[in-house]
């Protein structure tokens, strides 16, 4: 189904101004997989006898929106493309295929089978900055439909919706009309297509003013294409940045793998959990890209690699935050366990992954303008309460583990927590700091898109904060031949251990300290026989 809710307001926009717990994991999951399964369709927007409704004096259908680009001439001289890809190539459009209208029985049966023209649908394809052309706005009226009195001032046609051409511009919008003949219930709109030679945010509606129509149904479907591939306007860079991010995690990989292959013996188990959240991120990043690349090339996202895309950003989206809070805990460098409370955190992170799958099955499996508002807010809440829930508890197990360093003074540990700190703060800041301009800049100030060829850095920004966040944990807690300055030790008040002091330097110590005992037993015998010598000298002096 449609966001209708959305299509309302875009066009109102445009026309007017435990085992329970389980089982319930289970059940989400199966729901939002199925709800997301069913709409599979991206640049390809199919309609399967899907219902108009009633605007003003009209009927409409939603039948999709993009961005896209103007067509360019583009010819590889080394390649001999295929007639097909001769055609495609550089091109941008929007196919009309199969569009087929199904009036009801009772509508058709009151028309005359020998008249031509019994009934009008039209197709109406508007750039977003050109939506005021549509309707009677500039003629002073609310109406969407040309009326009779309209109709006499002579600006319009009976029956047909009020668009207002510009001279300069008489293609945009653009309307194709399709005629029911006779009693016939249904009619199918002639094959065409429609090219695109400015760059802007497309919306499609289907429409009739004819209120004996009321109750006809669309079935078929539409193909929107850039001059690059299928990708949508506002996604097509996604490509590239996916393709670079994957490059960048193998680039860390890398430089983390050699750093552990050269300490290999002095590797802690927090390494390895840091060594699954590159691995995580890799695979994310390669998953994704993949899926673009096909989406491209195909214009449907294809159901594998999608599923796998979303379940690896699930895991680790859930996995980086669980570091994070086993971190912050002191996991591994004041407490040897997580004890009572690893059932909380694991009980957090299964909740988060379910919600967070679900909200990606929904965003990536389904048409790109599908989800409405409504429907948005209800999936996004509950992540951004438990990312809330995360931060919350994150923060006190730093505060607390801070203050245990401080109380023991483990001083070198105590710096390395305040940088970890330092970064968490910093990345907060920015993460509120961005929310605002998305929620502010994006979705309040932006509600058709015009702003899509900017739209890619929202999911880009949070990717990259992520990387940037796994970077500087590397950077803090990189292998090395001294793990002891940040390794789980039993401390005593000394700071032998933090300055990475072994048992042998220790016993250095302790001998040097009994020879420089010994010397100075040695010297205090030696004063005693000189003043024992002076006062026998004194003795003889005074009997002479």
């Amino acid at each position: 189904m449609m966001g209708n809710n959305r299509e309302f307001i875009c066009l109102s926009y445009d026309l007017i101004g435990n085992g329970y717990f389980q089982k319930l994991t289970f059940v989400v999951l199966i729901y939002f997989s199925c709800f997301a399964i069913n709409q599979v369709g991206a640049s390809i927007h199919e309609y399967q006898n899907q219902s108009f409704f009633r605007r003003s004096n009209s009927f409409f259908f939603h039948g999709g929106s993009e961005g896209l680009y103007a067509s360019k001439l583009h010819v590889d001289p080394d390649k001999k493309p295929s007639p097909e890809e001769n055609h495609l190539n550089g091109k941008s459009f929007i196919r009309f295929e199969s569009i087929t209208f199904r009036r009801p029985k009772e509508s058709a049966e009151k028309k005359n089978e020998m008249q031509q023209k019994t009934g009008l649908v039209e197709a109406i394809i508007v750039e977003v900055k050109d939506r005021e052309k549509i309707g009677g706005s500039y003629l002073h009226s609310a109406a969407i439909c040309c009326t009779p009195d309209l109709s006499k001032e002579g600006s319009c046609n009976v029956g047909e919706v009020i668009i207002h051409q510009d001279p300069n511009y008489p293609y945009n919008p653009q309307r194709i009309q399709t005629f029911f003949e006779g009693k016939t219930e249904e009619t199918t709109m002639v094959l065409q297509t429609v090219d695109i030679n400015h760059t802007g945010m497309y919306y499609l509606y289907f429409m009739f003013c004819d209120p004996e129509l009321m109750g006809t149904t669309i079935s078929g479907r539409t193909v929107w294409r850039n001059p690059e591939g299928y990708l949508p306007g506002k996604m097509a860079p996604l490509m590239t940045y996916f393709g670079l991010m994957s490059l960048a995690y193998l680039g860390l990989g890398l430089v983390w793998f050699l750093w552990s292959v050269q300490y290999w013996k002095d590797i802690i188990q927090l390494q390895y959990h840091i060594t699954a959240v590159i691995g995580l991120g890799m695979c994310e990043m390669a998953l994704w890209y993949f899926e673009y690349a096909n989406f491209n090339a195909t214009g449907n996202r294809p159901m594998g690699i999608t599923l796998w895309a979303v379940t690896f950003t699930a895991v680790k989206k859930t996995v980086s935050r669980l570091l994070l809070l086993v971190v912050s805990m002191g996991y591994g460098v004041v407490r040897p366990t997580l004890g009572g409370v690893i059932f909380k955190v694991l009980l957090l992170g299964l909740t988060y992954f379910v919600f967070s799958e679900a909200l990606g099955l929904v965003e990536n499996l389904g048409n790109i303008d599908d989800l409405t508002g409504k429907a948005r807010l209800f999936l996004v809440l509950p992540v951004s309460l438990l990312d809330a829930c995360f931060i919350i508890w994150i923060f006190s197990a730093l505060s607390q583990t801070l203050e245990k360093l401080q109380i023991r003074r483990s001083m070198a540990k105590f710096a390395l927590y305040r940088k970890f700190t330092n970064s968490l703060a910093i990345s907060v800041l920015l993460s509120i700091a961005w929310v605002g301009y998305e929620v502010l800049y994006f979705n309040a100030a932006d509600p058709l898109s015009e702003l899509w060829q900017r739209a890619w850095i929202i999911p880009a920004f949070w990717n990259l904060l992520a990387f940037v966040l796994l970077v500087v944990i590397c950077s803090l807690w990189a292998p090395s031949n001294n793990p002891t300055r940040y390794a789980y030790s039993e401390e005593t008040g000394d700071e032998l251990e933090e300055e990475g002091i072994s048992l042998t330097s220790s016993s250095v110590l302790l001998a040097g300290e009994s020879a420089n005992k010994q010397l100075e037993r040695k010297e205090r015998r030696a004063s005693n026989a000189d003043l024992f010598r002076l006062g026998e000298e004194v003795e003889e002096d005074k009997r002479e």
